[in-house]
């Protein structure tokens, strides 16, 4: 453990916002830990972990769009915005002049937000070299990751499809750098997922075959294949103009992914209780809607081999997706086109996955549903929402009630399964 973080614990009081993160019933019983250091530690795959690239990740893009890319902007009362094309300007530094008691504006706003902890400013601040995020996996017991963007979320941000299509591209050449020889060998550490513009499908075809021969293993696809609100009419990922896109990823192999705010604005919904709302309705869920389509389109069944997951959106939801979507096919049967050869369920635990960080709830129904392969654990290395760096406690006080052979999927195995790893290949760094 680095000694940051040795210190956090010894210090509790300036840490209160987090002390919940350390609450666990403990790991008695269990044949194997997730403790690091462990000698009968699993293999641990964090199946959702954010590079934290600098300001100019994308200073190489081409010249027609620099002057167009995501940027900071200063108003004259000291506050700070984060300007793109698809989304509402959000602001990402309050105003100079505090606001007074009982303000109701946007000073009065800033006003009541809580104060970073010490852990919450690790967060911030962790995560920007190789070095450090090799370090703060050792200390948390993950052998390797499978890693998206943080800033470069914002490359989809835009409903000119040629546009994000070029950051993404810029994204992925800089993160194939970034990563380096770490992406390569027996046993990688870092897994990038290459971002694909789909709307671009020109573009993204091209970049598909460029990530496959460039040591990629997965793609992250945007949530809606035009940036923004839902508009009748416009391209979905049923249409048969993919059909192409389908094929060349079952042939490359590459795993297809969909992260949590890649479709529209996730800030949806102001005021009170925005940031709960937004975060629940608005960014949580926008996955669930490209995997169906796939789905109930007939993609699984003209191309079995290939494999698509939803990142960072939990588990819970999975088994009511299940039977809703059987149900939709059984009651509304002659409404439905194309009528497929099994329940979607099948497709789902054939070709798909779920991952999580902390999700007791659906973590309690993997082996009543069936669903122990298609689950992945994650901790959202940096971020808030993540394990990071209690991944031990939290894999405690989530998966108790599993199996031995359950944990041991869900953790690690079933990670190596669809990214083609051999977890004997890693002599964990963390032993």
């Amino acid at each position: 453990m680095s000694d940051t973080l040795q210190a956090l614990r010894r210090k509790p009081e300036r840490t209160a916002h987090n002390l919940w993160r350390r609450e666990t019933p403990g790991e008695a019983g269990w044949p194997r830990s997730a403790r690091p250091g462990a000698p009968n530690k699993y293999f641990m795959f964090s199946a959702d972990t954010h590079v934290v690239e600098p300001a100019d990740y994308l200073a190489g893009i081409e010249p027609e769009y620099r002057d167009r890319i995501p940027r900071l902007e200063a108003k004259p009362d000291g506050t700070q915005w984060l300007i793109t094309e698809g989304n509402r300007p959000q602001r990402v530094r309050g105003p100079n002049t505090p606001a007074s008691p009982g303000s109701v504006g946007a000073a009065g706003a800033a006003a009541a937000f809580s104060a970073l902890d010490d852990e919450d400013v690790l967060r911030n601040a962790s995560g920007r070299t190789i070095e450090q995020r090799l370090a703060d996996h050792v200390a948390d017991g993950v052998d390797a990751e499978l890693m998206f963007p943080n800033r470069g979320l914002l490359c989809w941000a835009t409903p000119d499809t040629r546009f994000a299509m070029a950051m993404c591209r810029r994204w992925n050449r800089w993160t194939h750098a970034f990563c380096g020889p770490h992406m390569q060998g027996e046993s990688p550490r870092m897994l990038p997922a290459a971002l694909i513009a789909p709307g671009d499908q020109a573009g993204a075809m091209a970049e598909i075959e460029w990530a496959a021969k460039s040591g990629f293993r997965a793609l992250c696809l945007s949530n809606s294949v035009i940036y923004g609100p839902k508009r009748w009419g416009e391209l979905e990922y049923n249409d048969p103009s993919f059909e192409p896109m389908w094929r060349l990823i079952e042939e490359t192999g590459l795993v297809i992914t969909f992260h949590v705010s890649t479709g529209r604005d996730p800030r949806a919904v102001g005021g009170a209780g925005g940031a709960i709302i937004n975060y629940a309705c608005h960014s949580m869920e926008t996955t669930i809607e490209p995997l169906v389509q796939m789905i109930a389109s007939g993609v699984f069944e003209r191309r079995p081999g290939l494999r698509a997951g939803l990142v960072e959106s939990g588990v819970g939801f999975v088994p009511w997706l299940l039977e809703t979507l059987d149900h939709a096919a059984k009651a509304h049967h002659f409404w439905v086109r194309p009528h497929l050869k099994e329940p979607p369920s099948a497709y789902f635990r054939r070709n798909c996955f779920a991952t999580f960080q902390d999700d007791p709830a659906g973590v309690r129904m993997a082996e009543a549903y069936d669903l122990a392969d298609n689950f992945l654990w994650a901790n959202d290395y940096p971020h808030h929402e993540g394990s990071w760096p209690h991944s031990a406690e939290a894999i405690e006080r989530n998966m108790g009630g599993l199996s031995d052979e359950s944990r041991a999927k869900i953790l690690g195995l079933n990670a190596a399964r669809l990214f083609g790893l051999d977890p004997r290949a890693y002599a964990s760094p963390s032993a």
